[in-house]
């Protein structure tokens, strides 16, 4: 039985194509949203509530304290693990998700690059002192694709490829294996015109304030986000965290966001649409689900 993964960049609709395809094909869903994994964090993710998943089983949803750095490596065998017992009841797998990283750890062969204790803790206590600018200079510099793959201030990510580079002496992209499958798949792209998607993500902002991102964000601070290495640096939170600080007044919180989420989104398509097997749609398309069901059975087909 095949792995459906629908991936593709935030607010284009993946999550409504998942309930529709889960509908459709007796399925499940796996997160592939690498901040959908952290408990609390609801309204800036856009996290479906129970009523929207529509009876649809969900998994590795709310596992994470905020606190929890984020391990590719952890991921992966919690999600291979959720994928193997959709499998083996006899349903379909649909791994569902914009962190591109995190859904190739599931569907291929993926082994990750060593770490070396005493080189990480020196670029972290780097990044600690001096920020992630000028880090992700050197990343630049050294691998300028690994560097277009990271947001400039994911500091953890960008000690990550600058550990990898300095202990195997290549490209962090050249460090990662080349694709092989580790389960039959069929990946789905979700994307729409970029005009219509800047607009959405403006909605998507305005939507989260007014259903209160800002509490929201309050809340997890006592819960510690703003020391969570990986949870902090999400969007909107990390605008919102700014603001509660002082640092920032909360409309430019508001702008920042969404200009963030537009320039993440732009990384995240340069990303999947490197991957020439996803099969592209439309969002907009008023047949969008009979369209993906065709892709589906004219590849197993």
């Amino acid at each position: 039985m095949t792995v459906v993964a629908v991936v593709g960049p935030t607010a284009a609709g993946k999550s409504a194509l998942s309930i529709a395809l889960a509908h459709a094909l007796d399925g499940e869903v796996v997160n592939a949203d690498s901040m959908q994994l952290y408990r609390g964090m609801d309204i800036g993710t856009a996290k479906l509530t129970p009523a929207e998943r529509e009876g649809v089983p969900h998994h590795l949803l709310d596992i994470w304290p905020v606190t929890e750095p984020a391990s590719v490596a952890e991921y992966q065998r919690l999600a291979r693990a959720a994928v193997d017992d959709i499998l083996a009841r006899g349903r379909v797998p649909l791994l569902v998700g914009g962190s591109g990283l995190y859904v190739r750890a599931v569907l291929e062969r993926f082994e990750f690059p060593g770490t070396d204790p005493a080189v990480r803790e020196r670029l972290e206590s780097e990044l600690a002192a001096v920020g992630p600018a000028p880090l992700y200079q050197r990343l630049r510099a050294a691998d300028p694709a690994a560097a277009a793959s990271i947001l400039p201030g994911n500091g953890r990510r960008i000690v990550r490829a600058l550990e990898v580079i300095e202990l195997t002496g290549a490209p962090f992209a050249a460090a990662l294996p080349q694709p092989t499958p580790h389960y039959p798949a069929v990946q789905l792209g979700v994307d729409l015109d970029t005009a219509l998607l800047d607009e959405r993500i403006a909605r998507r902002v305005d939507r989260m304030w007014a259903d209160g991102l800002v509490a929201e964000t309050r809340t997890l601070v006592g819960h510690g986000l703003a020391e969570g290495r990986t949870a902090s640096r999400a969007l909107g939170y990390q605008q919102v965290l700014r603001f509660l600080a002082g640092e920032t007044t909360e409309a430019e919180a508001y702008d920042e966001t969404i200009r963030a989420t537009r320039r993440f989104v732009r990384r995240q398509r340069s990303w999947f649409r490197r991957d020439r097997r996803v099969h592209w749609l439309n969002s907009a398309s008023p047949g969008l689900v009979d369209t993906a069901l065709r892709v589906l059975a004219a590849d197993q087909g």
